[in-house]
């Protein structure tokens, strides 16, 4: 396993040079356009192929999401060598099978996917293995019983970032009997599972911190609100000590539903989440999330490098973990003016 410690590997490439000048225009939580183009910089490589890759995204469900995908889209440009085919599966998992199976129909050079779940992927990455496409990892891994159906995950250690959260509730909160509520993610995702376990992990040998309500808020603002309403109403606002919401997105949203409530978020109900995007950063500022576990989203530069190392027949690091930050209030004041996401 391989760890780097921000949003690219060191690895030499004839892309390296034209990759990491793509870093400067990752970031922000904005729109991405689906055909790939962006003001990166470097250029195509010297025998003018380029290299066709097919991407499927789980969505835009959240802000971490789209710093992602703008990432990606800003760094596999005609510019930097890469033909990219993009596509947005909606959080729906026939909806990526159905778009590896046309990236496998195109004969793409490579294949990237952030899967929408971990499990019922064998059979389309059989496909991809019998047409002899290489497949990569982003974000979210799958299980599989013969890892040999992708060459390289590249991503955040999810339980690891359950683990920080849960760590810092235990440690900071728990000195005396406190009830926390979980907003957890997509049901069946690799984060949801792994933050989850993580968390639970952490708190495990401190009989002060319990989980006396759970439930998926599928990483989106919206569903955060409504899932927190609903924890308002079911636990009573005075029986919650905590909120652990598996995203920025889902606190955010939980936020409003405190506030609607007539209470303080931050003070009557301490909060933490998971990813570090600019508006969950400016609440932590602000006061009213606690503590914040990073999870980077630019990931763009660091699957350019690798694609390109596949395809040139180099060994690649079969598991590649980003090294991400935590942030208290203190830390999030002063990371915010050069936040790129």
């Amino acid at each position: 396993m391989t760890r780097i410690t921000g949003p690219r590997t060191i690895r030499t490439s004839a892309l390296v040079g034209a990759v990491l000048l793509a870093l400067s225009a990752c970031g922000g939580g904005g729109e991405a356009t689906d055909d790939g183009s962006a003001a990166a910089g470097g250029g195509a490589p010297a025998d003018g192929e380029l290299i066709s890759v097919g991407f499927s995204q789980v969505g835009a469900e959240s802000g971490w999401r789209a710093a992602n995908t703008q990432s990606i889209q800003d760094t596999l440009t005609e510019e930097n060598g890469f033909e990219l085919s993009f596509s947005d599966a909606q959080q729906r998992q026939e909806n990526q099978i159905q778009a590896i199976r046309s990236y496998i129909a195109q004969d793409v050079d490579v294949i990237a996917f952030s899967p929408v779940v971990e499990t019922g992927w064998d059979a389309v990455l059989e496909e991809a293995a019998a047409a002899e496409i290489p497949v990569v990892l982003t974000d979210r891994a799958v299980d599989t019983p013969n890892e040999d159906l992708y060459v390289s995950f590249i991503g955040s250690d999810f339980v690891e970032e359950g683990e920080r959260a849960g760590a810092w509730v235990s440690e900071n909160l728990g000195t005396e009997p406190i009830n926390v509520v979980e907003l957890q993610g997509t049901t069946g995702s690799a984060p949801a599972n792994d933050r989850k376990e993580g968390f639970e992990s952490a708190i495990a040998d401190n009989p002060n911190v319990t989980i006396t309500a759970s439930q998926t808020g599928n990483f989106t603002r919206a569903e955060g609100r409504t899932v927190m309403e609903g924890f308002l109403q079911s636990e009573g606002a005075e029986n919650i000590d905590v909120l652990f919401a598996h995203n920025d997105d889902m606190g955010l949203g939980a936020i409003e539903a405190i506030e609607a409530a007539g209470l303080v978020p931050g003070e009557d109900i301490q909060i933490v989440t998971i990813d570090a995007v600019r508006d969950g950063m400016q609440a932590l500022a602000d006061g009213k999330i606690n503590f914040i576990v990073e999870c980077n989203p630019l990931l763009g530069p660091d699957l350019a490098d690798i694609i390109t190392s596949v395809v040139a027949g180099e060994e690649v690091e079969k598991r590649i973990v980003v090294e991400d930050q935590e942030f208290d209030q203190e830390a999030a004041v002063e990371a915010l003016p050069d936040r790129q996401y």
